[in-house]
C-alpha cells in the first residue's frame, strides 16, 4: 500500500484555510512487522470470526484477511485451549503464507490465558470492564473509596504479570474500552458516560506506567456515534494533560452491516481523523470480515491520509452531460483501477469539466456530441471520438509511463 504524502509547500497562515490533517503525535508502537503510531501511516484492523480452535480455518481466515489488505487481525481466546492452539495457527501460517501481525482478546479473569497467549502473538487486548470481574451487588447505592481501592489492587496484582511478560518480550498491548461493559464501579462513580470510559482506560494505564511499559495501544468504542466521539476526544484532552502520547485504535462497535454500517463507522471514524486522531482503525460489520478491509481504506483515500486505490473524479450527471456517465465511468474504472497513486477524472461537459478536474492527473470530459477530450492535468491533449475514449486515454497514460499492466 502507498501513503499519500503531498505536503502543502505554502501553508496558509488562516487555519481555517489549512486543508492539510495535522495528525496528534504519539509513541511508535510495533505489531510485529507494522508500526502503530510515530507518524506511520494509519494502520487497518480487522477480526477473524472462526473459532480459534479450528486451525486450518483460523489460518485460512487470516490469510483472506491479510490478502485483502488488512494489516493486523485479531483472533479471540476465551479459553486457554484457544491461547495454546494460536501456537499452532502461527506456524502453520509460517509454513504456508508468511508471518502475520496477531493480536488476541482476552477476557474475564483471563491471567492464565493472557500469559499463555503473549507467547504466539504480538498484542494482547484485555477489557477493563471485564478483565477483573466484579460481583454486583442488587442493593448497592455506591462504592466506598476503600472499596474502590481494594479493586483496583486486585487489577494490579492481575495485571502486573502480563504486563511484565509483554515488557520482556517487547510485545504490545491493547487496552479497549467498550462503552457497553463498563466495570460496575465506574458506572456507579462516573455513569454512564465517556468520563467513566476515560477513567476506566487511566486506571490501566497508570498501572502499566508504573510497571515501565509503554507498548500501549487505547481504544474507547461505542456502538453510539456521539459517544464514541465525545470518548476520544476526552481521552486526547487527559492524555495531553498527563503527558500520555499513546495512539489510539478508532472503531464504532457493533456498526451494524450494509450501507448503515459503513455510514455509520465512517461517521465516527472519519470525524477523529479529520481532527488528526487516530492511529489504526477498524470498521465492525456484520459481515464477512474481509468486507470491512475497502471501508477502512476508502475513509483513508477520502482523507488524503493513505493512497491504495484510484481517485475518480466524477460529476453527479446533469442535463449538459454530453454521454452515459455512469457507463463510461465504469469503463473507466475496469480498465485503470490497479493503477494505484493515479487521480482520473470523468466528466459530463465542458461548463464544470477543466476547473473540477483541475487536481486530476488525467481528464476524460465531453466537450461535444459523439466526442471527447482528453486532458493531463490542466492541458487539453486531444479530442477523439467518445467510441476511441478509453483506449485513447490508456494510449495517454502509456505515453506517459505511468501505464503498468494489471
Amino acid at each position: 500500500m502507498q501513503t499519500l504524502d503531498k505536503p502543502n509547500q505554502n501553508p496558509p497562515t488562516d487555519p481555517l484555510l489549512d486543508t492539510t490533517i495535522h495528525r496528534r503525535k504519539t509513541r511508535p508502537v510495533r505489531v510485529g512487522d507494522v508500526i502503530i503510531g510515530g507518524g506511520h501511516p494509519v494502520v487497518v484492523q480487522s477480526m477473524i470470526n472462526e473459532d480459534t480452535l479450528d486451525i486450518e480455518g483460523s489460518v485460512a481466515g487470516i490469510r483472506r484477511l491479510h490478502e485483502s489488505g488488512c494489516e493486523i487481525v485479531r483472533v479471540t481466546v476465551p479459553s486457554l485451549a484457544h491461547a495454546k492452539a494460536l501456537a499452532e495457527i502461527k506456524q502453520k501460517l509460517a509454513q504456508t503464507y508468511k508471518p502475520v501481525p496477531l493480536v488476541a482478546d482476552v477476557h474475564h479473569n483471563g491471567l492464565k490465558i493472557a500469559l499463555e497467549v503473549a507467547k504466539h502473538v504480538d498484542k494482547v487486548r484485555i477489557n477493563p470492564g471485564l478483565y477483573v470481574f466484579e460481583k454486583p451487588k442488587a442493593d448497592r447505592q455506591e462504592y466506598t473509596e476503600a472499596e474502590f481501592t481494594e479493586i483496583g489492587e486486585q487489577i494490579r496484582q492481575t495485571l502486573e504479570p502480563l504486563v511484565l511478560s509483554l515488557r520482556e518480550q517487547d510485545k504490545a498491548m491493547r487496552i479497549g474500552v467498550n462503552h457497553g461493559s463498563l466495570a460496575e464501579r465506574m458506572l456507579f462513580t462516573y455513569g454512564d458516560t465517556p468520563e467513566g470510559m476515560v477513567e476506566s482506560a487511566l486506571e490501566f494505564i497508570r498501572i502499566c506506567q508504573s510497571l515501565d511499559f509503554h507498548n500501549l495501544i487505547i481504544s474507547l468504542k461505542a456502538s453510539r456515534v456521539p459517544v464514541m466521539l465525545a470518548a476520544y476526544r476526552l481521552m486526547v484532552k487527559r492524555m495531553d494533560e498527563l503527558g500520555m502520547d499513546y495512539p489510539l485504535h478508532l472503531g464504532v462497535t457493533e456498526a451494524g452491516d450494509g450501507e448503515y454500517g459503513r455510514i455509520k463507522s465512517t461517521a465516527g471514524i472519519a470525524t477523529l481523523l479529520a481532527e488528526g486522531i487516530g492511529d489504526t482503525i477498524r470498521v465492525s460489520l456484520t459481515e464477512a470480515p474481509e468486507k470491512e478491509i475497502p471501508v477502512c481504506y476508502s475513509i483513508l483515500q477520502a482523507l488524503g491520509l493513505r493512497k491504495t486505490m484510484v481517485e475518480y473524479v466524477a460529476c453527479p450527471s446533469c442535463g449538459r452531460t454530453l454521454f452515459n456517465l455512469e457507463e463510461v465511468l465504469h469503463k473507466v474504472r475496469e480498465a485503470t483501477k490497479h493503477l494505484t497513486g493515479l487521480d482520473i477524472a470523468v466528466m459530463g461537459c465542458i461548463v464544470n469539466g477543466p476547473g473540477e478536474m483541475a487536481d486530476a492527473d488525467y481528464g476524460y470530459v465531453g466537450k461535444q456530441a459523439g466526442y471527447i477530450s482528453l486532458y493531463r492535468g490542466r492541458e487539453e491533449i486531444k479530442k477523439v471520438p467518445e467510441s476511441q475514449g478509453v483506449e485513447e486515454l490508456i494510449n495517454l497514460i502509456k505515453a506517459d509511463g505511468r501505464w503498468v499492466d494489471p
